[in-house]
């Protein structure tokens, strides 16, 4: 079998802050833009890498998400513990002042972890944690 990872999905809750976030702090390109205001479907992925992508969506936009649905992700959304994502790079300090200099959130700076790796943790705007690993 021959399957690969296409699209990931995080939640945005302001689509300008997080296009500028995945665009400029972690230098991704955007792939595809469409909506208007906060109903926006953005596509960002890493350049070189057309096969790997992260949709940037609306958390609640499918009209089967209840009303009550709705606040329990907004809490969640605002408390950090919504969406995640992981990533790696081969230069985890440079990447690490990279995103600190354009502003993110630090959850962690590079620490060297019990486990084998060694990894940051950013928050993006809409509270997603996304840590980054150095690649071995």
């Amino acid at each position: 079998m021959d399957i690969t990872i296409h699209t990931t999905s995080l939640p945005h809750d302001d689509p300008d802050a997080s296009l500028a976030f995945y665009r400029d702090a972690l230098g991704f390109e955007v792939r595809s833009d469409v909506g208007r205001g906060k109903m926006r479907w953005i596509t960002v992925g890493p350049a070189g890498q057309p096969g790997t992508s992260i949709l940037l969506a609306p958390p609640a936009a499918d009209p089967g998400v209840t009303d009550d649905e709705r606040r329990v992700i907004a809490e969640m959304m605002a408390k950090g513990t919504f969406g995640w994502i992981m990533l790696a790079t081969p230069d985890l300090q440079s990447t690490y002042q990279q995103v600190l200099a354009a502003g993110a959130e630090v959850v962690q700076e590079p620490t060297d972890q019990p486990y084998g790796v060694r990894d940051c943790a950013f928050r993006d705007p809409a509270g997603n944690l996304v840590r980054i690993q150095e690649a071995r």
